[in-house]
């Protein structure tokens, strides 16, 4: 026990990891907790013989940018986060949500320059998503986080050095009543500023403004935020601490959005600033220990007086059920990223560009995504006279005009009217399917998929047949899906 704990302490001190008073608590010749003698060594020697089994040995890895250490402690504090619940789940942002925050701030476009680039997180919990905004930079930038829970920070310390940022500062702390981190030369007067900042803050925190010191970080809009509630003073704060031309995205209730008083005051002024690029609505059930819907503020500086709306996202809707959570699947990451990067709004029942003169002059500055966004998923309609008397109800076959504006003559090979509002099929059902087949709008379209694919497969096909062990998959799986 006494030589683990040396070991340990020798790998506490190693170069940049600064895991002092992290993986330096433990100490492995306690004999109140491990007993003395031969049972110590047992139980030692177990614990040590775990880690010497054969699918723990990683040197024949192949898996290139695979971080399997760092990804595998990733796991763990997933599942603990899991059967944790609300007391604890709270530090751990799901990965599905940390891509889309770090994938649509622009981190991923930036070039070198001598001074560098930063990323925050003020509440940064184990430290996940500021690796995964890391991780979507083309190169090394610096990483500053601060978490109030010292056992999280020392959480988030070891993430980064299993991830292989070790040179990322994490400081442990009340963001509001002790923020670490201030501009060079002072006299800790003046909150550093960073280049990017991700952040998914506890929310509605009730005691925030214990010890609170302002720092100027509510000055400017119209009230502050109230007692009772922290969400708008995170996302005051993490405005404070970015530079003129800083960028943010930051996952918080929807209740933002339309909640009055202070927070409406502070919501039309924020508004007004043009600071707000857009807003993704998420699934409810997302997050460990609440089921509460969210929402993706994205924040840009940059030529924000040019602004002129808020691009949104409907994504409340695309998700799959994983036991008692739901989770985004790959497409809906996918979609929701291609859709805000690109400003695709060409289905406005998912996304649509927002301008100011709606959000103020109709809306009152309310941003509820309802109010600009209908989803198009309706009700399942039940028509009585159809049941009574036979009959399709129209609304069902002309509900199909994307179909029919692109086989116009099909609708009147299928239908016909059978009196108003009710339609009546030409064919015997069990005709359908050949008549569809037949048609020849149908076969020039499917003879168009065909060759679509065709022409992709042809692209494909050689670098397909020379996968290796080297291939970095994940990225060939974008290339190819592109």
């Amino acid at each position: 026990g006494e030589e683990m704990d040396k070991v340990i302490a020798k790998l506490a001190e190693a170069g940049e990891n600064n895991l002092r008073g992290v993986i330096d608590n433990a100490h492995f010749n306690d004999e109140a907790k491990l007993g003395s003698g031969k049972e110590m060594v047992d139980k030692l020697s177990g614990l040590i013989a775990i880690f010497q089994r054969d699918e723990f040995n990683f040197k024949k890895n192949k898996a290139s940018g695979d971080d399997i250490l760092g990804d595998a402690y990733e796991y763990l504090m997933r599942h603990f986060a899991t059967e944790s619940g609300k007391s604890k789940g709270q530090f751990y942002t799901p990965a599905e949500v940390s891509r889309i925050l770090a994938k649509v701030i622009g981190i991923d476009s930036i070039e070198e320059r001598d001074e560098g680039y930063s990323v925050y997180d003020p509440a940064c919990g184990s430290g996940s998503l500021l690796i995964r905004a890391a991780d979507e930079a083309p190169f090394e930038i610096a990483i500053w986080g601060q978490e109030k829970e010292v056992t999280t920070a020392g959480l988030a310390k070891m993430n980064l050095v299993l991830h292989n940022k070790a040179a990322g500062e994490i400081r442990a702390g009340n963001t509001f009543s002790a923020p670490r981190y201030f501009e060079e030369g002072s006299d800790d007067e003046v909150l550093k500023r960073f280049d990017f900042a991700v952040a998914n803050p506890p929310f509605s925190l009730k005691n925030w403004t214990d010890g609170l010191k302002d720092y100027g970080r509510f000055d400017g809009y119209g009230d502050r935020p109230p007692e009772k509630n922290g969400d708008f003073a995170w996302l005051l704060h993490i405005l404070k601490s970015l530079k003129s031309t800083g960028k943010a995205a930051v996952i918080l209730p929807h209740g933002v959005l339309f909640r009055g008083n202070a927070e409406g005051t502070i919501r039309e002024n924020l508004i007004r600033t043009g600071y707000i690029k857009g807003i993704i609505g998420l699934p409810t059930n997302l997050f460990y220990g609440t089921g509460i819907p969210a929402c993706i503020i994205i924040i840009d500086k940059e030529d924000a007086d040019e602004r002129t709306g808020i691009f949104m996202i409907d994504a409340s809707h695309d998700f799959e059920k994983d036991g008692n959570k739901n989770r985004l699947r790959e497409r809906d990451i996918y979609k929701i990223v291609k859709t805000f990067n690109e400003q695709i709004a060409d289905n406005p029942h998912y996304a649509r560009f927002v301008p100011m003169s709606e959000i103020a002059g109709k809306n009152g500055y309310n941003l509820n995504i309802s109010r600009y966004i209908d989803s198009g998923i309706g009700e399942d309609l039940q028509s009585i006279e159809a049941h009574l008397k036979g009959g399709i109800p129209a609304y069902d076959i002309d509900g199909m005009e994307q179909y029919w504006s692109v086989f116009g003559q099909l609708k009147n090979k299928l239908f016909s009217v059978l009196r108003e509002g009710f339609y009546q099929l030409n064919v015997p059902k069990d005709e359908v399917r050949t008549l569809i087949h037949e048609d020849e709008e149908f076969s020039s379209y499917a003879d168009k998929i065909d060759a679509a694919f065709m022409a992709w497969r042809s692209e494909v096909d050689e670098e397909l047949h020379c996968i290796n062990a080297y291939v970095d998959a994940k990225d060939l799986i974008v290339r190819m899906a592109e």
